[in-house]
């Protein structure tokens, strides 16, 4: 039965040009049959997306929305509700106050739940909006999660105490290299005991076979949060008992040959560990934190390292054009992106292309993420004055073909890198600006003459990661008029699109790996010109575009049109051209 409120929300969706009304409609005829609500039905049918529901929703009722994964909730308050009547309605409640409970709904226009919860509560309900992905995703956090998983987390610490002598099975076997022991005075419990040590090796374990590339461990008041960073995105795991944090921490501190007596300040170690046959890196770094020491583990995993150009996703012309560049005898090729944007692994796969034994090739890097054979490769240490800047001039002094510097991150490593690449050198390195136009104006921002840029630059390529459609979940559907506006995809009369509902197989996310989306500028002679005469980061935009140039919000549609991404990934992770065009770098 269609309600009032649900049909005061249809028209309010056709008012606003989310829906027309034919597609009204037929939703509001689909919600009858099918007796769910009314924007469940619109979000299935894919005539809005859950952002524009939500949006439309709290317009129409007042209420804020709110994205759960910002929120940490106590399990006092989960308790107030029971977990069938959480899984039955799809709600989680979020905060109580007194007698007052605020819960989160993807659909609050449903009064007669509200009073449902008001009677079995026996508190004031207040509702707010949240996507019904982020509330099955708590759910699964919160309540699979809270009763179950945190029984079977004390039967796995049961056995482990019950069965000392034993191993972990074979994948879980975790081989430690270079171990050194000490011992913590204040841990609550034994740093050296069986339970720690196989506990550390489990979440060690977990992540590799997650796919993870790095592990958070954060203390809080009363709990340890445990996440990993899977495909970019940080996913809470059930963490291991409050009791074991100390003795988790310190045990990990001793891997990394860290000082377990100091935790007023931030430290950085290393170890290797062989797991499932894999001699796998991981980089430590640790962070005092209010309620403790947070612990990051940056996993480098060689055999994850795809030295290929084939794999780094470019398109054909794109990786001929790079390829071309990167076999020039000098000059400097830039490659620009934020933290975790596959920076290194291209500049890896560059210097693996052009590797042969006729080349003398040098970097310079903090820290060495992997190791490549053949090449010379110097771990930069400013606390002793071996900056890049200082690594740099060594190596003109020995003779080299090739050098890669880990970053440009001031005007003496930039000049020092221009003059290498003008006497002969070929030079790679990254720097970090929004896109690759910025990065000619970051460069003479810095001091760098103009005349010496054009000289010495060959090309500068920005990138982005996105996450991959899940391939065991993917499904084809028709995106809105309003969601293709939103990343300024101009209209066609029949497009289809593809996405992932969930699945076990992507953790119910919809993603499952990441793409790489790239944008590539060439150093020509219109380009040179413009950067001498003093011409804008919009103007040198523009000249690059009508050269050839692809943007990443571009190269990102044309992933989504292939079926590898989404539109909603592309927009979240890409600037639109023209505000690029506004904003410059």
């Amino acid at each position: 039965m269609v309600t009032t409120m649900e049909r005061r929300l249809g028209e309010m969706l056709v008012k606003e040009n989310i829906i027309r009304q034919d597609d009204l409609e037929k939703a509001l005829k689909k919600q009858e049959e099918d007796n769910t609500s009314l924007g469940r039905v619109i979000v299935d049918m894919g005539l809005a997306s859950e952002w524009e529901m939500a949006a439309a929703i709290g317009k129409q009722l007042n209420v804020p929305f709110i994205t759960l994964s910002h929120y940490e909730i106590d399990h006092l308050v989960l308790e107030s509700i029971p977990e069938e009547i959480v899984r039955k309605y799809k709600i989680v409640p979020v905060d109580k106050t007194g007698d007052t409970l605020t819960v989160a709904l993807s659909d609050p226009s449903n009064i007669y739940l509200q009073d449902e919860l008001r009677l079995l509560t026996k508190c004031k309900i207040i509702p707010v909006i949240s996507f019904e992905s982020d509330i099955m995703e708590a759910i699964n956090q919160y309540y699979s999660g809270s009763k179950n998983q945190g029984s079977k987390f004390d039967e796995m610490l049961k056995d482990i105490t019950d069965q000392e002598q034993e191993s972990l099975p074979d994948e879980e076997n975790v081989e430690f290299q270079g171990e050194q022991t000490q011992d913590d005075d204040d841990l609550s419990v034994d740093v050296d005991d069986a339970p720690v040590i196989q506990l550390v090796n489990l979440v060690i374990s977990e992540a590799i076979k997650a796919g993870a590339s790095d592990i958070h461990v954060e203390p809080y008041e009363k709990t340890l949060r445990l996440r990993y960073r899977i495909d970019g995105v940080l996913q809470e795991m059930t963490p291991p008992p409050k009791k074991f944090q100390n003795a988790i921490i310190s045990r990990i501190k001793i891997l990394s040959e860290m000082d377990i007596a100091e935790k007023r300040l931030p430290q950085d170690g290393r170890f290797k560990a062989r797991i499932s046959n894999r001699n796998i890196d991981f980089r430590v770094s640790t962070c005092p934190i209010a309620h403790g020491e947070k612990v990051v583990i940056r996993i480098l995993d060689q055999n994850k390292l795809k030295l290929s150009l084939e794999d780094l996703g470019f398109e054909t012309e794109i990786r001929d054009k790079f390829v071309e560049y990167i076999h020039k005898p000098w000059g400097m090729i830039l490659i620009t992106g934020p933290t975790g944007s596959g920076k290194s692994t291209t500049l890896y796969t560059a210097l693996s292309t052009i590797n042969d034994s006729k080349k003398n090739i040098s970097t310079i890097e903090d820290p060495i993420e992997y190791q490549i054979r053949g090449i010379n490769q110097v771990q930069a240490k400013p606390d002793i004055g071996l900056t890049f800047a200082a690594g740099l001039r060594s190596f003109l002094r020995q003779d080299p073909d090739i050098i890669m510097v880990g970053e440009i991150r001031d005007l003496e490593t930039a000049e020092i890198a221009v003059r290498a690449a003008l006497t002969g050198h070929l030079v790679l390195s990254t720097i970090h600006t929004n896109d690759a136009t910025s990065t000619l104006s970051r460069l003479t921002d810095m001091g760098v003459e103009p005349f010496l840029v054009t000289a010495s630059l060959l090309m500068v390529i920005a990138q982005r990661l996105v996450r991959r459609i899940c391939g065991n979940c993917k499904e084809e559907f028709i995106p809105t008029p309003e969601s293709l506006n939103l990343a300024q995809v101009p209209q066609q009369e029949v497009m289809k699109l593809w996405r992932g509902p969930g699945c076990s197989n992507c953790r119910g996310t919809g993603y499952k790996g990441r793409v790489a989306l790239y944008e590539l500028l060439v150093m020509t002679e219109r380009l040179k010109e413009l950067i001498i005469s003093g011409g804008t980061a919009s103007q040198i935009k523009k000249t690059a575009i009508s050269e050839g140039m692809e943007t990443l919000r571009t190269a990102g549609i044309k992933k989504a049109f292939q079926g590898l991404t989404t539109i909603e990934e592309v927009v979240g992770i890409t600037i639109a051209d023209d505000v690029q065009e506004k904003t410059g770098g």
